[in-house]
């Protein structure tokens, strides 16, 4: 076994997760990567080449099975976990007014976006106290993929901001638990971020962005959050568990 600090990255085979997945092998993790399809993700020789030994674990979070297999996996491969990044999310397959939205949409997206990394978070938490009895210098940290949506509305896409405001209180929730464990937990809380996911309304936020909607006028990149994810994944913010960290060009300044 090597003497590198792991991490588990969910939804790691492109966009923010992938940059996630890069930022860690640059700072010498080595990765558990998730992502929901079976074909192996270009991003597993991309972080190997960087020096990272990676172990890939196919499957949705919103899955027990999986969700087991992630930890299974890491414990088997590495007999370690230091840093757990839950990036794994969807938007609604079809964008519906709230007063039209579907129990299939709300079930789908908040399996995914909210019990998988609840439940992850859980079975690595619970690997992690063992960890922490055993080596109590080790730092360990867990960090949660937030959203401006947790507390900007989008009617027509409710589901998702449900979904990331319970992920906001999720990390309250987990930092308060596993402080007395000395495990950090953190939440980022990306704007618009340049990203697969965003691009079907490029048109729209290129608009709202040149006119002002964020005082930095500018895409996020995915760059962006694997960076703030790498202050924490550092030990550079370890007295400040339970933060929000807002990477959103200073959408969430409220302006006169």
């Amino acid at each position: 076994m090597r003497d590198r600090p792991v991490a588990i990255v969910t939804g790691a085979s492109r966009g923010i997760g992938r940059s996630v997945a890069l930022e860690l092998a640059s700072l010498g993790y080595d990765l558990v990567i998730n992502r929901v399809q079976e074909q192996q993700p270009d991003v597993l020789e991309e972080a190997g080449a960087l020096g990272a030994r990676c172990e890939f674990a196919p499957g949705s979070v919103a899955e027990a099975e999986v969700r087991r297999h992630i930890v299974e996996l890491a414990k088997g491969a590495f007999g370690r976990c230091d840093l757990l990044v839950n990036n794994a999310g969807t938007g609604p397959m079809k964008r519906l007014d709230i007063l039209e939205a579907t129990e299939e949409s709300y079930d789908r997206v908040l399996s995914i976006n909210l019990k998988g990394p609840y439940f992850l978070t859980q079975l690595v938490a619970n690997w992690m106290i063992e960890q922490r009895n055993q080596d109590p210098s080790r730092p360990m940290r867990i960090v949660n993929i937030g959203s401006i949506s947790a507390y900007a509305s989008s009617p027509s896409r409710g589901e998702y901001c449900i979904s990331k405001a319970g992920i906001a209180m999720m990390t309250k929730l987990y930092a308060d638990r596993l402080a007395e464990y000395a495990i950090g937990v953190f939440e980022i809380s990306p704007g618009i971020i340049e990203t697969d996911m965003t691009s079907v309304v490029k048109e729209k936020y290129d608009k709202l962005i040149a006119e002002g909607l964020t005082p930095i006028r500018r895409w996020g990149k995915p760059g962006d959050v694997a960076k703030a994810v790498g202050a924490i994944a550092e030990g550079r913010l370890d007295f400040s568990t339970g933060s929000v960290i807002n990477v959103d060009g200073g959408f969430h300044l409220k302006r006169l």
